[in-house]
């Protein structure tokens, strides 16, 4: 399981500030949080929200050198957790 360019650009087109980058059966997926707490999502792996990775870079609009940094760090929090 990777977490991609692709994946954290979905995180950062979702309006809601909470939608949630999170892997679940070895797929990464953006969900909202009214759902994260559904069976569907059970036992998903919570990798990182919308507003924290705003927060972490300084800004919402991020270049495409930024958006590959930061799924490369992402992708390596989650190889390091097991994942």
């Amino acid at each position: 399981m990777t977490i991609d360019a692709e994946d954290v650009r979905q995180l950062l087109a979702s309006p809601d500030a909470d939608a949630t980058l999170v892997v679940i059966e070895g797929r990464a997926m953006v969900v909202a949080p009214a759902d994260l707490d559904s069976a569907e999502y059970r036992g998903a792996l919570q990798v990182a929200t919308r507003q924290e990775l705003v927060q972490r870079v300084g800004h919402p609009e991020l270049s495409d050198r930024e958006v590959t940094e930061q799924a490369e760090e992402l992708d390596t929090a989650l190889r390091n957790l097991g994942g």
